[in-house]
């Protein structure tokens, strides 16, 4: 049946023309933006895994960024350690020379001198960005990683760094700093030693910066066993603010002890004390004091003090500090300087190990990251960048349907104008 009201080719070829349109429109912006899904109305669920991915590529941008800044600054601290170590290795040579009699002592020390100046000018300037990793002990978190879960939580990870002390500061107790035997403080232990025996002090409460101190008090009943002036009766701690030692990081009970030990002995040698009446061990847990008193109505006191008050100002030692005082104008000096040269220098050797460690690490995860990004943007490319070999073709195929669909229009269109034939 003909009719000139309803005409069904006309509206078929025009439904048509428009699903042809709609496709070219569709294509041509594939083309224009390079992106099959450009936003949420084209695929949702794509678009907006698309999205969070992208979110995570920003993410690992910063993160590159704080990979290259840590870097460079553990880079600047290894360069620095490494420096320190060859000026140690240096003084180690110069100490090694005043071994021999036949030297002129006075000007090697004055040799270990500069270059002890020299290693504390490389420590103050081994900075980035105003972190030195090589003037404190402390722990430098360095962001590393994005981490999604599978239920969307994110969580980041750092690479913790070490720093390292490799300053030449002396450790300074207040004049003051002296306890009566047997008052109580944290870490304390004390002992009462009369006629010959021996006493364990355990050492408790060690943490870096903390100083510890030997003290003693002592009754002498006849004057036959040590000398009175060494260990007084007044109830005061004789010894106190020098028999010391400030605990650096890591260190255990025993290092403590032995800290201790060398302070002890320092101490008895340049007050001419009778270390056979009165002397220290170090041990697993501390110290062991050991008493010769035989005579029961002589005593000795002795206690290990963590120094806390108020009046007891101190600072920690540089992880060097034994720089400062080694003297090697004496045969003597020289002798103990050779012992604590090789310190000294597993302690730079250590310091430059650990951050060359550091170093790799970072730069590992720093390459990762660098390719995790470039996987995740491919990622986000395969799911909603336009085929664009696809979309020339379907461009070229639409084009032409497009022509014919007005073809087939026009066609329709001109159908009714038949009907007037049969009024003729």
């Amino acid at each position: 049946m003909s009719s000139i009201l309803t005409n069904n080719s006309a509206m078929v070829a025009l439904q048509t023309l428009k699903s042809i349109n709609s496709n070219l429109a569709q294509t041509q912006k594939e083309i224009s933006t390079g992106k099959a899904i450009s936003s949420a109305k084209d695929n949702s669920a794509v678009w907006a895994i698309s999205k969070v991915m992208s979110a995570d590529v920003a993410g690992f941008k910063a993160i590159s960024d704080s990979l290259s800044l840590g870097e460079s600054t553990v880079s600047v601290a290894q360069n620095g350690a490494e420096t320190v170590t060859d000026l140690l290795t240096q003084i180690k040579g110069k100490i090694v020379a005043a071994q021999e009699g036949n030297v002129d002592r006075s000007k090697i020390q004055t040799d270990i001198a500069a270059l002890r100046d020299q290693i504390t000018s490389v420590v103050g300037a081994a900075q980035f960005n105003g972190l030195n990793m090589l003037s404190n002990r402390d722990t430098v978190d360095i962001l590393s990683s994005l981490d999604r879960a599978s239920d969307g939580t994110v969580n980041t990870s750092n690479i913790s760094v070490t720093t390292q002390d490799l300053t030449t500061t002396q450790q300074a107790i207040a004049a003051d700093a002296v306890y009566a035997a047997g008052s109580g403080t944290a870490g304390a232990a004390s002992a009462t030693l009369n006629a010959t025996q021996t006493q364990a002090l355990a050492i408790a409460g060690v943490a870096e910066g903390v100083a510890f101190s030997i003290g003693m008090t002592g009754t002498d009943a006849d004057s036959s066993n040590f000398v009175p002036a060494t260990y007084t009766t007044s109830g005061d701690v004789a010894g106190a603010s020098n028999i010391v030692y400030v605990a650096k990081l890591g260190d255990t009970a025993k290092e403590v002890g032995e800290g201790l030990k060398a302070a002890w002995d320092a101490y008895a040698t340049a007050n001419s004390l009778d270390t056979s009446v009165l002397d220290f061990t170090a041990t697993a847990t501390g110290l062991t004091a050991t008493s010769t008193v035989t005579d029961a109505t002589d005593t000795i006191a002795v206690r290990v003090d963590t120094m806390t008050s108020a009046t007891d100002a101190h600072v920690a030692a540089g992880g060097l500090a034994t720089l400062g005082t080694m003297d090697v104008s004496t045969e003597a000096g020289a002798t103990a300087a050779l012992t604590d040269i090789e310190t000294l220098l597993q302690t730079a050797v250590d310091a430059s190990a650990s951050f060359g460690s550091a170093r790799g690490r970072i730069e590992t995860q720093s390459s990762f990251v660098s390719k995790l990004s470039d996987s995740l943007k491919s990622g986000i490319g395969a799911m909603v960048d336009a085929d664009m070999e696809e979309a020339s073709a379907k461009l070229q195929a639409l084009q032409t349907q497009q022509q014919l669909g007005v073809q087939a229009l026009s066609i329709a269109n001109q159908a009714p104008q038949t009907i007037l034939s049969l009024f003729r």
